[in-house]
């Protein structure tokens, strides 16, 4: 009798990419479908129970670095987080074991968040404190969109993707100016200011520099000169103009794709509609001989006039 798999839902579509390799019917197919397919059920609650420990294992992080929570329930946590880690690490090494191509999940984007949300935890064997780096594991809550099929929600952040990598060029430059702003004025303001007022050096007055620029303004180191104060008042408007830019670099990109994507859309609905029938061939305007009007349609049976059939 051939396996008829699991029961999935009447819209099912395959939650991992092709370049995986499904295997052939038996326990590893069994295993491939529980652990990345989200439309079966089986499938469905292994992922909520997934992202359930997810979620568990950052709040022990986080708690863990409160010192008071630590002094309490340190040992405790320690035992929770190491539970944790041991049972995604089974379930990497079981991702790995039930695709036919497992170096192409290794080293896709959940494979590597994977991987990096366990080292963390080995390596504080020997780097202490290495383990609150697993706040990391908050990466693996991408999958919630898959889960729950937030499907819009992929394909908005494809989108955003997809306009950021077209418009890198644009933002590369866009930063390039950024820099020779921030060192022109850095250098300027440690001219004009000082060491006396607090700007020690170049690199500390581009630190200001760029703290200005971009309106978050600290207020460790202020200008105190009135040269310094009016290149400080420039440079805080600047910063309102700067930060509109990328902004609408990455909005037009998007603006440009959308267009491009709903002209494809329609010329694909337009080759899907059956040929439109072909015009009969056009006459030339005639007169009518009952009360010699003119300029009728090419297809005119009648007089728009006096009603007289018209001659053929």
């Amino acid at each position: 009798m051939v396996d008829a798999g699991p029961e999935r839902s009447p819209d099912y579509v395959p939650q991992a990419p092709p370049s995986y390799g499904k295997p052939p019917p038996g326990w590893r197919r069994r295993m491939y479908d529980v652990i990345f397919e989200a439309d079966t059920p089986a499938g469905r609650r292994f992922d909520i129970l997934l992202v359930g420990a997810i979620l568990l294992s950052i709040l022990i992080v986080v708690l863990d670095s409160v010192p008071e929570l630590e002094h309490a329930w340190g040992r405790v946590m320690n035992a929770l987080e190491w539970g944790f880690t041991l049972l995604f690490t089974l379930e990497y090494i079981a991702r790995l074991l039930c695709v036919r191509r497992p170096w192409r999940y290794a080293t896709g984007f959940f494979g590597v968040i994977d991987l990096l949300s366990v080292l963390p935890t080995y390596f504080s064997l020997l780097v202490p404190g290495s383990a609150l780096l697993l706040d990391i594991r908050i990466l693996r809550l991408l999958r919630v969109f898959r889960i729950f099929k937030l499907t819009l929600y992929i394909e908005e952040y494809m989108r955003l993707g997809e306009a950021l990598a077209a418009s890198r060029r644009k933002i590369l430059v866009f930063l390039s100016v950024v820099l020779m702003v921030i060192v022109i004025m850095g250098t300027l303001m440690y001219v004009i200011e000082g060491p006396a007022n607090g700007f020690t050096s170049i690199p500390t007055a581009m630190y200001w520099a760029t703290v200005t620029l971009t309106t978050v303004g600290y207020g460790d180191i202020a200008p105190k000169t009135g040269a310094g104060k009016a290149i400080a008042s420039f440079m805080m408007l600047l910063g309102w103009g700067i930060l509109a830019v990328p902004t609408g670099i990455v909005t037009a990109e998007m603006t440009v794709r959308s267009r491009d994507r709903n002209d494809r859309r329609g010329a694909l609905r337009s080759a899907a509609r059956p040929a439109a029938q072909a015009p009969a061939p056009a006459r030339e305007n005639r007169n009518c001989a009952a009360c010699a009007s003119a300029g009728h349609d090419a297809d005119a049976a009648y007089c728009k006039d006096c009603g007289s059939k018209l001659s053929a």
